[in-house]
């Protein structure tokens, strides 16, 4: 009789640590199912940042060949306004005019030699003057 109830208990207990670790597997297994999830929209974050990335470099890229591009065709059109400066008589009778200025030169000289009239050469000795000032 006390084998049987020695039996009895030990099937008791033998289910009751059956069930704690069934309860306890589902907990691990709940909690390992939340990582997952967790880490799957990780991953589809991830991958979301990473095309805003590749679109950003690929605007970036696109943009620099624009600026390079506008460089290019501004230092051209520098270029071609230096080559109109000179060719133009006009421009290099005030260009003269002006490298006078810096020299030195007074406004009878300036009006003599470039064949300026007197207040086209007052103004251009009161730029340089204003221009020295600043």
């Amino acid at each position: 009789m006390l084998l049987y109830s020695l039996l009895g208990v030990s099937i008791v207990l033998v289910l009751v640590c059956l069930g704690l670790i069934f309860i306890n597997n589902n907990k691990y297994a709940a909690a390992l199912k939340s990582k997952i999830l967790q880490l799957q929209e990780t991953q589809q974050q991830l991958s979301i940042l990473r095309s805003e990335v590749a679109e950003m470099r690929t605007g970036m890229l696109s943009i620099g060949k624009r600026l390079v591009a506008v460089e290019q065709q501004n230092q051209e059109l520098a270029q071609l306004q230096d080559a109109q400066k000179y060719d133009d008589p006009d421009a290099k009778i005030y260009s003269r005019a002006v490298k006078m200025v810096e020299l030195g030169a007074d406004i009878e000289e300036i009006i003599r030699e470039c064949e300026l009239p007197r207040a086209e050469a007052e103004l251009l000795m009161s730029l340089h003057h204003q221009k020295g000032a600043n």
